[in-house]
């Protein structure tokens, strides 16, 4: 396997080293976004036959690479790959996005949780993982992820997305045991996750908290950070002497940039309503900083997306630690040639700040 990186600008931003321009990916790059991704995923015939197929996976990670001078690869996969794994059972239902046949409803169910085995139950992810990062070839560095504990309990407990919360809030207020359960299996499982993706060739790897936002500021510490905390502490820092950085993403996360920060990761990704240079002048040196234009820029003309990238820019200011990304996952609807013109701005107008 190939482990020189042609590129590795947004490994060095990761860690805060010296880089000639600032790098960029996006959430969620690969997706319906693209005319390539729709037909790979009508020959996959499901979403979850483009998922559980490393083919597939493979083809659909390396299309925004082929279209774009991105920096960064990301696995094509789910984060619910792994309450699947723990035996939930998911499934799509045309028009509702995700379900689970088996929520977490009683005691019962959570003591019936188990950590999968990775290398059986997700080895179709790990497969994906290798057989990407052979193709990539040391094109651009590779990034493997999971949801965190706190953000797949809310799809386990209330059997699929929600707009309020209430099942999973209420499980944790009123039985905070079960719900700590719930977690603490979860996490054990991420880790274990994680691990085994950075195993097979991941280069990074990000947490994606995008529930933490619903919690108050003592549940999320208690609920949802803590288990992150423990992740991060339990993943493999090196490999093949080259450290592994990580990346924690709490959607709505702004107003706790510090504790996030103090959770030991190399990185804090930022959604879009926080200021990058608030969020700089709060962390300093501690970690580097991912994200965060909005991703509805992108919906705008060419020249409104350089204007609101030069001020993301300029709020971070001079000097390494940022890696450019959208605050959230780009939309279905974006025009790709918006994506184009987001991916050239980056590149020419970061120059000056390194």
């Amino acid at each position: 396997m190939n482990f020189k990186v042609k590129n590795d600008t947004f490994l060095r931003a990761l860690l805060r080293q010296p880089t000639e321009y600032t790098p960029l990916w996006m959430m969620r790059q690969a997706g319906r976004y693209l005319p390539e991704y729709r037909a790979t995923r009508r020959t996959a015939g499901s979403f979850l036959g483009l998922c559980k197929n490393p083919d597939f996976a493979t083809e659909v990670t390396l299309q925004p690479l082929d279209r774009f001078p991105l920096d960064a690869a990301i696995l094509f996969s789910d984060i619910l790959t792994v309450p699947d794994a723990m035996g939930l059972g998911l499934y799509f239902a045309e028009g509702e996005g995700p379900k689970f046949e088996r929520p977490i409803v009683t005691e019962a169910d959570v003591k019936a949780l188990h950590v999968p085995d990775i290398g059986t139950d997700l080895k179709y992810v790990t497969d994906a993982v290798s057989q990407i990062r052979k193709a990539l070839d040391g094109r651009v560095p590779l990034i493997g992820f999971s949801g965190s504990p706190w953000t797949l309990a809310c799809y386990m407990v209330e059997g699929g997305g929600s707009d309020d919360y209430a099942k999973v809030k209420t499980m944790m207020y009123k039985n905070p045991k079960m719900m700590h359960s719930i977690l603490e299996v979860t996490a054990q499982t991420v880790t274990a996750y994680l691990n085994a993706q950075i195993e097979a060739g991941a280069q990074a790897v990000m947490i994606f908290d995008s529930w933490g936002g619903a919690l108050s500021h003592s549940a999320f510490h208690e609920f949802s950070l803590a288990y992150t905390q423990r992740i991060v502490e339990g993943l493999i820092k090196e490999k093949d002497g080259v450290r592994i950085p990580s990346i924690v993403f709490t959607k709505g996360g702004g107003l706790w940039i510090e504790s996030i920060a103090n959770s030991g990761c190399d990185a804090v990704g930022l959604d879009w309503t926080m200021d990058i240079g608030v969020a700089r002048q709060k962390v300093g040196n501690k970690v580097a900083l991912q994200g965060n234009l909005d991703p509805t820029v992108l919906f705008a003309t060419p020249d409104v997306i350089r204007n609101e990238v030069e001020k993301v820019l300029s709020s971070y200011g001079y000097g390494s630690g940022h890696v450019f990304n959208l605050g959230h996952g780009i939309s279905q609807h974006t025009d790709p040639e918006n994506a184009a013109a987001l991916v050239q701005a980056v590149h020419e107008l970061s120059k000056k700040y390194h």
